[in-house]
């Protein structure tokens, strides 16, 4: 007994430690009324019987409020996850099929045990690869994925593809044969919705237009005029199962769930941080990883799809009052009570409301006033944006966000490819130096350059370092006869970018030219030393000062007097 009762303890510390006032609990039942009807439109997404959206928010909630470090983390359904496994299920299996939901449970499965993986390697910094940048963009494809796929359900129309270039052309090639009650019902909901979310947005306005469309479509049998609704939903709790996958299956399914895991502990972690940050609180990425884990293997085992820390479902959380965890543990509790006594009336929920549900998800996913702002402070950015949003909309979700890590990874590439570099040159009308970009010509002072290079010196640009130092001697008004290299910006040497360095300085030597090092840093000297620069450098020119450098470059030109 002694174990179980150590757990007991261990899950009662946890949930103390998460526990707040009753407005927790009060929050907890409004986000309940909020979104019950948003994880209904999440299963639409993700192509499963609408109960699974009930079910994201039932086992897998409990199971990050027990096991992770957010306080304000809602784990559940998430539009992002959902459409990447999907768009990538889609491909293999037909939507809907016992196969197709076997898969889905297989994929909460494996980003489990990705998860896992991720915790014991301690990759919670990972998520520090994806730039909020790219993130936006890739959010903003998402959004009108999701959006374009809803316009179906809103209009009575049917997709036969998940291309969402084909599905733009299907929508105007099916014009004639849209609903008219269902997009005047849709239009409705829409408004409604986005109004009543912007003048109130604590009111469970969602909860509201489906009790209505409820109502409206059992009274006035909306079905009888064509209105497609959802149909018998299956009420209770979840069974439990386990999945067993074959081998093929895993090994289709791991670039799958590779991109689902990359998206959670990246979307997670920044989602946590940012109310974390708000509420001047810390949070320890890799103890919700262990939360992540915990979440999705609960998922894998209820029969339901993955879930993902909700930049949505979470804002709605913290408006709503909630301060801990204990508000998605009411969430929860109100979550199997519908699923234990309400799901009859779920069975006359019109699509196009739940589509339309969904479409104003979506567009609040295209956040234009923070691409607005990128585009001002940053245009390269922007551009970058617009790259993973169009991959995402013309190519496919999953492919897009590889394209997200990689234009991450490409940009940082690119500013330590190509670093700012400059030297010391006297500004024309005080005679005082300046820090200045390189250019032929310049000269800190007679027989003296003063260089800095801004960046770690590896294999790739390590030959302008060199192009630079050649440069500015060969350009220079007098004979040079001394350099100094401002080390600051250099903490690290590789061993391709160590060789260059040896034979530039080989080559000054040979043309009588000294060259010092200043601000040399600690670990700097080391990576100098094992790569045998030190010795070609002379232990008598490398100083942990410039100032120093300088007044021994002075002494070596014949004290020469600064411009």
């Amino acid at each position: 007994m002694a174990p179980l009762s150590g757990i007991k303890k261990w899950f009662g510390q946890r949930i103390t430690k998460k526990s707040g006032s009753w407005s927790d609990m009060l929050a907890g039942l409004s986000l309940a009324s909020m979104n019950i009807p948003q994880v209904l439109g999440y299963a639409r997404i993700a192509e499963m019987p609408a109960v699974c959206g009930l079910y994201t928010v039932l086992f897998p909630l409990v199971a990050f409020a027990l096991f992770g470090s957010s306080r304000h983390l809602v784990v559940a359904a998430d539009s992002a996850t959902a459409a990447i496994f999907s768009s990538g299920l889609s491909e293999i299996v037909s939507p809907g099929s016992a196969r197709y939901m076997e898969l889905v449970s297989t994929v909460a499965l494996l980003n489990a045990g990705f998860l896992l993986v991720a915790r014991l390697c301690r990759l919670g910094f990972l998520a520090d690869f994806l730039s909020r940048t790219v993130l936006v963009g890739f959010l903003a494809g998402v959004g009108v994925q999701v959006g374009l796929s809803m316009l179906y359900d809103m209009t009575g129309l049917v997709s036969n593809s998940h291309n969402t270039l084909v599905q733009a052309v299907g929508l105007f090639q099916g014009f004639g044969q849209m609903q008219g009650l269902s997009i005047a019902i849709a239009s409705l909901s829409c408004v409604v919705l986005l109004a009543g979310t912007r003048q109130k947005p604590h009111w469970p306005i969602g909860l509201c237009v489906v009790l209505v469309s409820i109502f409206c479509s059992w009274g006035l049998n909306l079905q009888h005029y064509d209105v497609a609704i959802l149909g018998s939903i299956r009420g209770g709790l979840p069974a439990f199962s386990v999945p067993v996958p074959g081998w093929h299956d895993v090994l289709a399914l791991l670039p799958i769930s590779a991109s689902c895991v990359f998206v959670i502990i990246a979307q997670s972690a920044a989602t946590s941080r940012a109310f974390a940050n708000m509420f001047h609180e810390h949070v320890d990425e890799n103890a919700d990883i262990v939360g992540l884990c915990a979440a999705n293997a609960a998922a894998a085992l209820t029969g339901t799809f993955t879930v993902n820390g909700s930049p949505t479902q979470t804002a709605m959380a913290v408006q709503a009052g909630a301060r801990s965890q204990k508000a998605q543990l009411v969430f929860a509790a109100v979550t199997a009570c519908v699923l234990l006594f309400f799901p009859a009336p779920l069975q006359y929920l019109p699509r196009c409301v739940l589509g339309a549900i969904v479409f104003c998800v979506a567009i609040r996913m295209i956040d234009i006033q923070a691409l607005v702002h990128i585009r001002d402070e940053s245009p390269g950015e922007f551009r970058l944006a617009l790259v993973t949003a169009a991959t995402v909309v013309s190519v496919g979700v999953e492919q897009g966000i590889f394209i997200a890590i990689a234009l991450s990874l490409f940009r940082h590439v690119r500013h330590s490819y190509m670093p700012h570099t400059l030297v010391m040159a006297p500004e024309p009308t005080t005679g005082i130096l300046e820090a200045q970009a390189v250019a032929p010509g310049e000269q800190s002072m007679p027989g003296i350059i003063i260089y800095r290079f801004c960046a770690d010196l590896f294999y790739a640009n390590c030959n302008l370092f060199t192009d630079d130092i050649m440069e500015l001697v060969s350009s220079a008004p007098n004979p040079v006869k001394c350099i100094v290299v401002d080390c600051s910006a250099i903490t690290d040497i590789d061993y391709s970018a160590a060789q260059v360095v040896r034979d530039v300085l080989q080559q000054l030597h040979a043309r009588g030219i000294t060259v010092l090092f200043g601000r040399v840093a600690p670990f700097f000297l080391k990576d100098m030393d094992r790569h045998h620069i030190t010795p070609v450098l002379g232990k008598e020119n490398i100083y942990m000062q410039l100032h120093t450098a300088l007044a021994s470059a002075r002494k070596l030109c014949g004290d020469a007097k600064v411009l």
